[in-house]
């Protein structure tokens, strides 16, 4: 069982985050996770730093292995880039960019490039396209495409010994189905443990029985519950919202303005809000006994170096505990 830390784009800086990655290795976190956004959930976060260059300077920084969730379908990254940023990470640092989680994205993300935003699925077609093309690239193949992703004779010089595993992310049964097709791996995030049981069910029966899984968790850890609500409602109510707002919201003025009427107690389905470190230890070796191989782990609040030294400290005993 490998325990991550979670490196927010959205709700700090690429300084901060750095600091961060290097305050995790030193508590004893196993490996790091990254978000890719151009914009934040929020206003309140509001950050939105580049992730491809942060990942540079974060592994050159610390020992461990990272792995990032991108959206490979050509609207803000065509397959063709997202192929080379990772083939040239894999180069740089052998054996410690483990995967890549790709999704079929969200509008907040992907409007930018004003092409029209179209309906899941579509947006599933071109995500498979996308993983075919990132893979025969990563053979040295020259590859050339009509649809629905245009590549005209693109070609990687520049390879690693082993590529990143392509991880499915996926939010339902019926997309962990579908990637269980086509994955390496599956990732999804923490929802009540009734619904990700149904997830992992749908991978394994769509293809990917006996594929590693990881399992992201929004924590919200302070010293006093209050306090640990109120981070919560601060910096992660807007991601209460369902997937087909979610996926098609463009700012984060609307998703400010369609959380509006969300109240504290709201967040209860997805953070898991205490001050008792022994509770979120009982929590995640519950999703754990799911079969996920990493708990990657992403303390919603501002308090960042709180969360970590805590988890070193008092965490990670009391997982390692849960979980034996």
């Amino acid at each position: 069982m490998k325990f991550g830390y979670h490196a927010s784009h959205e709700q700090f800086s690429p300084q901060d985050l750095l600091t961060h990655a290097v305050q995790a290795e030193a508590a004893g976190f196993d490996c790091v996770m990254s978000s890719d956004h151009i914009a934040p959930w929020s206003q309140r976060q509001g950050q939105s730093g580049f992730a491809w260059a942060w990942l540079g300077a974060a592994m050159q920084a610390t020992t461990l292995p990272f792995g990032m969730i991108t959206v490979p379908g050509g609207w803000r990254y065509h397959p063709a880039i997202t192929a080379q940023a990772a083939a040239t990470l894999a180069s740089m640092f052998p054996s410690r960019f483990q995967w890549m989680a790709l999704g079929s994205g969200q509008a907040l993300g992907e409007h930018i490039t004003g092409d029209r935003w179209p309906a899941k699925a579509e947006r599933n077609a071109r995500l498979e396209a996308a993983v075919g093309i990132i893979r025969e690239l990563w053979t040295g193949a020259t590859v050339s495409r009509d649809g629905p992703i245009r590549v005209d004779e693109a070609t990687l010089y520049t390879l690693p010994d082993t590529p990143p595993r392509l991880m499915g992310a996926a939010l339902t049964p019926a997309t962990a189905r579908r990637v269980g097709a086509w994955a390496d791996g599956l990732i999804t995030v923490n929802q009540p443990l009734a619904d990700v049981a149904a997830i992992v069910q749908a991978f394994r029966e769509g293809g990917g029985e006996g594929k590693p899984m990881a399992l992201q968790v929004h924590v919200s850890y302070a010293p006093t519950d209050a306090v640990a609500r109120d981070h919560a409602f601060d910096q992660w109510r807007s991601n209460t919202l369902g997937a087909a707002a979610s996926e098609t919201l463009r700012t984060p003025d609307e998703f400010d303005a369609a959380s509006r009427y969300v109240r504290p107690e709201d967040l209860d389905d997805h953070v898991l809000i205490s001050a008792d470190v022994d509770r979120h230890a009982e929590w995640l070796a519950e999703y754990a006994a799911l079969g996920f191989e990493e708990i990657l782990l992403h303390n919603v609040g501002r308090n960042q170096r709180e969360f970590i030294d805590v988890f070193g400290e008092r965490l990670r005993p009391a997982l390692e505990r849960a979980v034996a």
